[in-house]
């Protein structure tokens, strides 16, 4: 089955971003509770929805402010902003208010497939605690098996994406990774 055939039917695909092998479904209920179950993840964990573009990604949640997307996407960074229609509530980890969005620089292959769905959820493809995948080879045996489909873009720079929290007051790095977080403030400067 083909990535693409595969997120349609509600089942998790492996795709390349620009720092490490994700994992990814539809962002759906359903879709979204088979990817936590496949990963090992507790449901109060949060994850982040995936577009190919700021304009997908505002065409999915358009409540979200515009100008630190402009910003900060794409890149390797992944943002937590205010949500206040409460989209995605199982992807906010029981937190209503936020959310957490990536707009990656996509190998090409994984940009076909997110463009032909319009946006995924996704996290890293590891266990959780686990070490990054770089490569396919690295996706823990029992992830590969339950995934409808993998695209496979070789080594990846290994790095997880910067964490970074909006949705308050002032900016808070919940995760340093493959920009330093003084490099993210610094864009995120009037």
């Amino acid at each position: 089955m083909d990535a693409v055939a595969a997120l349609c039917a509600g089942l998790p695909v492996l795709l390349p971003t620009d720092t490490v092998y994700g994992l990814a479904s539809a962002p759906g209920a359903e879709a979204a509770r088979r990817l936590y179950e496949l990963k090992g993840r507790s449901s109060t964990q949060p994850t982040a929805i995936l577009a190919t573009s700021v304009d997908e990604l505002l065409a999915a949640v358009p409540e979200l402010p515009r100008e630190p997307l402009d910003r900060l996407l794409p890149g390797p960074y992944t943002l937590v902003l205010p949500n206040p229609a409460g989209r995605f509530p199982w992807l906010t980890g029981g937190e209503p208010g936020p959310i957490g969005v990536r707009v990656p620089e996509l190998p090409a292959a994984a940009r076909a497939v997110v463009e032909a769905v319009g946006v995924v959820l996704a996290t890293s493809a590891n266990d959780p605690g686990g070490p990054s995948p770089v490569t396919l080879a690295d996706v823990p045996r029992r992830i590969r098996a339950g995934c409808g489909a993998e695209v496979d873009a070789g080594a990846l720079p290994g790095t997880p994406s910067t964490v970074i929290d909006l949705s308050g007051g002032e900016p808070r790095v919940l995760r340093e990774g493959a920009v330093p977080a003084a490099e993210a403030l610094r864009r995120l400067r009037p």
